[in-house]
């Protein structure tokens, strides 16, 4: 039985759930929001909240389309991501065909011609609330109740924008109420069943989370552990939780593990991005899980690269190659031109000249690949040649105020100044 190119597993086998409770097909799936919109959303949601359980979700019109127009061979916008290689070059749906490929003619079998199937998930990405102990600047507050709270107290919330209602106490409490109540019935019925076979912890900070730990012991204590494959995607500011190590008694109990270790910029640099990260914690964190490793893939490093970041793709590269591990590099996403942290802020001449001389000093081909690729895609000049110079005033604007808000001891300005042209350029901005 012939694969059509684009089709995915993931419609098959795998269930998201974002910190508002928001269904995807997964957490890259660019769809239009069902109630708040998300980060990569294609369209605003009503702002009003409709919580849907999995079973109204897994064969829903929506999810029955998705199947019937992957099967019929066809591109989807809503894996936008992975066709354009949005993110990274390492897209994935190449990791669900690679995990799951093997179920590929049982998931035909179990499909009806309108779309539903008799498969239930065995990948779940349930993130439980956006609790997390980092502001990184990548982020927002969607992600990270730190992030929401200095929105809160600093009073930088736009209350009339419905995507932000997920935020006001009465819906707060409803989707509070959603989470404790459904979702953990959800959650905890297919680990009782044992029908955990993948599991992606990411959050808000997943070590954060209290289900993490519960639902990965009770995973291990039904003797499961030997059957479930388990990715995070951390800051790895926590290893322990309540007596429970994280790599001793949860870890070396598994199938098998990978771990994202998010680090965008070494010292000082990784500091101001991701603010919480204390480097040096990081790093005692990172070694003390490389040297139980049994393969080489369980420990990478989450690069995701920004504007900052292009001062620090050597150093990450020499961490990497430090610990023996590999690097998951991704771009950091901007589909509006006032993401001022990202590398496409730049003008074409300025951002080329950056790319050539990092591509004459780092050797990782994860790295040059994704150097080689921000030289095709547009940059903010390019993609909103009316209105970037406005979204670059607003974006500088908005990161002047956190910095402030913040007290940090260095600012963009003092890192971008390794460069005297884009420090003319940043100070130009205005």
């Amino acid at each position: 039985m012939n694969k059509p190119e684009r089709l995915c597993m993931a419609p098959w086998v795998h269930t998201y759930l974002s910190p508002q409770t928001e269904r995807r097909i997964c957490c890259a799936s660019r769809e239009p929001a069902q109630a708040f919109r998300q980060y990569i959303d294609t369209g605003a949601g009503t702002g009003q909240y409709q919580p849907v359980t999995l079973e109204q979700h897994w064969n829903s019109e929506h999810m029955r389309s998705v199947r019937r127009r992957m099967i019929a061979g066809e591109t989807l916008p809503e894996c936008a991501v992975c066709n354009e290689q949005l993110l990274n070059t390492d897209v994935y749906r190449t990791y669900f065909n690679r995990m799951f490929g093997h179920l590929y003619e049982l998931a035909m079998a179990s499909t009806d011609a309108a779309g539903s199937t008799s498969m239930q998930p065995v990948s779940w990405d349930y993130r439980f609330s956006n609790l997390c102990n980092f502001k990184c600047r990548t982020c927002g507050d969607m992600l990270s109740s730190s992030w929401e709270s200095e929105q809160r107290q600093n009073n930088m919330i736009d209350w009339q924008d419905p995507k932000n209602n997920w935020m006001l106490p009465a819906v707060r409490d409803e989707i509070s109420q959603f989470q404790d109540t459904q979702i953990e019935r959800e959650f905890a019925e297919t680990v009782e069943q044992h029908r955990v076979e993948e599991i992606y912890w990411v959050g808000g900070e997943p070590l954060m989370y209290e289900q993490h730990w519960r639902y990965m012991r009770r995973i291990i204590e039904l003797g499961d552990g030997p059957r479930v494959y388990a990715r995070y995607n951390t800051n790895l500011s926590r290893v322990d939780f309540k007596g429970v190590n994280l790599y001793r008694d949860i870890l070396a109990h598994l199938r098998d593990y990978q771990i994202c270790a998010s680090i965008d910029g070494t010292g000082a640099v990784g500091e101001y991005i991701r603010t919480g990260l204390d480097y040096t914690e990081w790093r005692a964190n990172f070694a003390q899980g490389v040297r139980m490793a049994q393969n080489p893939r369980q420990w990478r490093i989450d690069f995701t690269l920004t504007l900052p970041g292009i001062f620090e793709i050597s150093n990450i590269e020499a961490l990497a190659q430090e610990f023996g591990v590999e690097i998951l590099a991704k771009v950091m996403f901007s589909f509006t031109p006032d993401i001022i942290l990202s590398p496409l802020a730049l003008p074409r001449e300025l951002l080329n000249r950056q790319i050539d001389r990092l591509l004459d000093q780092v050797q990782a081909p994860v790295l040059r690949t994704m150097l080689t690729q921000l030289k095709t895609r547009q940059t903010f000049a390019e993609q909103w040649p009316e209105e970037y110079r406005a979204g670059l005033r607003r974006g500088k604007a908005r990161i002047e105020r956190l910095e402030k808000i913040r007290n940090d001891p260095i600012t963009l300005a003092d890192i971008l100044a390794q460069d005297p042209e884009i420090e003319s350029w940043y100070h130009g901005i205005a």
